[in-house]
């Protein structure tokens, strides 16, 4: 005999994936006509739903595109917890956590693709206020202070660690979505960008 417990565990495994279908088949509509262009009946004819279902779980195509970024930064904040953690130096945690990014990456790109790219279509109002902005927030202030701790530590060189930041990330950014056909980016390879951008003292 089946338990109320587990009828109830299906049904939210079975929400669960109807919510993970729509998802994907909305991001496949972003990525080809943006938020502005996209159409909500566009996303259901994607994921394989009505437009009923659709607004059963999402209120509106903002919704859909704000719960793609929030499940992206997520996903991206707890892949990363190992990486940031017991490094041997700022600039060895570094390194591991950029290479871990790119793994990433190259694991789902067009998730990644959206995330790094989709907020430009967003005022900064909406930006501010989204649910996916703490998880943002929260992997740059690593990023950032392991910069400020490498450059105490002379592994990276004396300039403004946000100026460093800026300038490695715009490099980084291209280096990893220079191409849909891109490999995967080495370890070798993001510390012979850091040589060459942040020589050590």
């Amino acid at each position: 005999m089946v338990t109320n417990a587990t009828t109830a565990e299906r049904k939210s495994a079975e929400r669960s994936a109807r919510k993970q279908l729509i998802l994907q088949g909305a991001l496949s509509v972003f990525k080809e006509k943006g938020l502005e262009g996209a159409k909500i009946d566009e996303i259901a004819r994607a994921s394989g739903f009505g437009k009923a279902t659709l607004y059963y779980y999402f209120s509106s195509k903002e919704e859909i595109f704000n719960a793609l970024l929030l499940q992206g930064w997520l996903k991206l904040w707890h892949e990363l917890e190992d990486a940031a953690v017991g490094g041997d130096s700022p600039r060895s945690t570094f390194i591991t956590m950029l290479k871990k990014i790119a793994e990433l990456v190259n694991t789902d790109r067009p998730l990644y693709e959206f995330l790094f790219f989709a907020p430009r279509s967003l005022s900064q109002e909406e930006i501010e206020t989204a649910d996916w902005k703490p998880y943002q927030e929260r992997l740059y202030k690593v990023l950032l202070e392991l910069i400020e701790e490498g450059v105490e530590a002379n592994q990276f060189p004396q300039m403004d660690p946000r100026l460093v930041f800026k300038a490695l990330g715009g490099v980084f950014h291209g280096l990893v979505f220079s191409g849909a056909d891109r490999g995967e980016i080495t370890e070798d390879e993001i510390e012979k960008l850091l040589e060459k951008m942040l020589p050590e003292n």
